[in-house]
């Protein structure tokens, strides 16, 4: 079984660990009806995209 051969510093460790912070979640208002959205994702609120309508064929 591998053991380490000597203690890891603070810092050592922190650098590993460095890329496992969680990311902030990007967040922007639809021109349409200034609901939050994803930016560069459809509006779940109007269903729009730059200015064209994307309705579901479910609820056409």
């Amino acid at each position: 079984m591998a053991v380490p051969k000597r203690k890891v510093s603070r810092s050592r460790r922190g650098n590993r660990r460095s890329h496992d912070a969680l990311k902030k979640i990007a967040v922007s208002t639809c021109p349409q009806c200034a609901e939050p959205k994803a930016p560069h994702r459809i509006c779940p609120h109007c269903r729009t995209y730059k200015g064209r309508d994307f309705l579901g064929e479910d609820e056409e």
